[in-house]
């Protein structure tokens, strides 16, 4: 068991070192392609994200984890390699978002299958390990752009070669898949009206990263910024939102949660406003990374632990999987506003678009807190999450000691 959840690790590990790299690379390759429409290219990917995590249970259902797994990582792998064949705004588009799909069915299929299988006692300390895994392959995944050459092929044959990795590691293990179990079904409106503030959050967070690592890539190459200097900002900004987990978890945990919210919007607004005055150099901007990154990649898991603090029990599963619908249509529209603002008022117009997107949240947050009763069921902890992965399926053979968190420290 505990060889079949180390290769799970392991694998998508692998795909997030890809991803990590898949996507400063893109948003750089976009910029030189000079494409009529490159807020829709960046975003396309979210869109096929956002599908993807509403849809891809039904697959896996259907198929079992290996095959599907198998499927989603094949899909990706055709899609990355047809990019450098067809290049052009609408090919991109449509293969941007197969690979979002693909990408999601990988997360969903890897974080249901360690969810069902890894014993109720460890399951926290395996989804430990797995986030370890993801933020520090995140952050290599921005070094390989280093030494990339942005106008070549070679990158994407690379991307190619990870996935592939990926996919022979799980599908040669020996490894038993878990069965798949019936979803709870949530009502669209329910989660509104019981957790405003956790929705707003959730939608504004995928709004502010998806403008935030599409576009300032690409904005910091035509401007000229040596590529190992987007390369260490994006890193940066990376390990910040790592470092800022388990503090704001603690915070969260021991305050109520929407004056936490408010406190991160705060900050990351103030943090996007001081970037427009600071001087561009790596002295100034790297500290403004680590601020950006870590109160950017925080607002997410707080609203999410909000919301289930709630909602009952019974629809931990579905009220992830609609709060991962919810902000994964903001990042579809964080790069089209943010493109449109950037070729507008230059990357100061969508650093002010952040920051405005993200007081909102502060001040509903602030407000909601003196007029919102504390919940009536025990408060569900913090766990840290991305925005990455979609409702997941329990094996309902397996000894479960209740309903766990979707991605639970994802």
């Amino acid at each position: 068991m505990r060889t079949q959840i180390g290769m799970l690790v392991v694998a998508t590990s692998i795909i997030q070192l890809a991803n990590g790299f898949f996507g400063t690379f893109v948003s750089l390759r976009v910029a030189i392609e000079s494409f009529d429409v490159p807020g829709l290219v960046l975003s396309a990917y979210f869109a096929g994200f956002t599908f993807g995590a509403f849809r891809c249970n039904t697959i896996i259902e259907r198929i079992g984890h290996i095959r599907a797994y198998a499927a989603f990582a094949g899909l990706v792998a055709v899609a990355v390699a047809m990019m450098p064949l067809l290049i052009g705004s609408l090919a991109w588009v449509v293969l941007r978002a197969i690979v979002g799909f693909g990408c999601a069915g990988l997360f969903v299929t890897t974080e249901s299958w360690l969810t069902a299988k890894a014993q109720p006692s460890e399951r926290g300390r395996v989804f430990s390990i797995y986030m370890v895994g993801t933020f520090l392959a995140l952050a290599l995944g921005q070094l390989l752009i280093i030494r990339a050459d942005i106008k070549a092929a070679a990158p994407f044959n690379v991307i190619v070669a990870l996935f592939a990795v990926a996919l022979t590691m799980v599908t040669s293990a020996r490894a038993e898949p878990p069965r798949v179990g019936p979803e709870a079904v949530l009502p669209y409106g329910v989660l509104a009206r019981a957790a405003p503030i956790a929705v707003t959050g959730c939608a504004l967070s995928g709004l502010v990263g998806g403008a935030f690592y599409s576009l300032v890539p690409a904005w910091m190459q035509n401007q000229g910024t040596p590529r190992e200097t987007i390369a260490l900002f994006m890193l940066v900004a990376v390990l910040g939102g790592f470092a800022f987990q388990i503090p704001v978890g603690r915070l969260s945990d021991r305050f109520d949660r929407c004056i936490v919210v408010a406190f991160l919007g705060l900050g990351f607004a103030g943090t996007a406003v001081v970037m427009v005055f600071l001087p561009r150099n790596l002295a100034a901007i790297l500290p403004a990374a680590v601020l950006l990154g870590g109160f950017m990649s925080t607002l997410y898991p707080v609203c999410v632990a909000h919301a289930h603090d709630r909602m009952p029990a019974d629809r931990v599963v579905a009220v992830s999987g609609r709060l991962i619908l919810v902000s994964g249509i903001g990042s579809v529209l964080g790069p089209l506003i943010g493109a449109d603002l950037m070729a507008r008022f230059g990357i100061d117009g969508v650093f002010y678009f952040m920051a405005a997107a993200v007081l909102l949240l502060a001040l509903v947050a602030g407000f909601g807190s003196l007029i919102t009763r504390p919940p009536t069921q025990v408060e569900a902890p913090f766990a840290i999450l991305t925005p990455q992965a979609g409702p997941l399926a329990h094996d309902p053979f397996d000894p479960l000691d209740g309903p766990s968190h979707l991605n639970d420290p994802r």
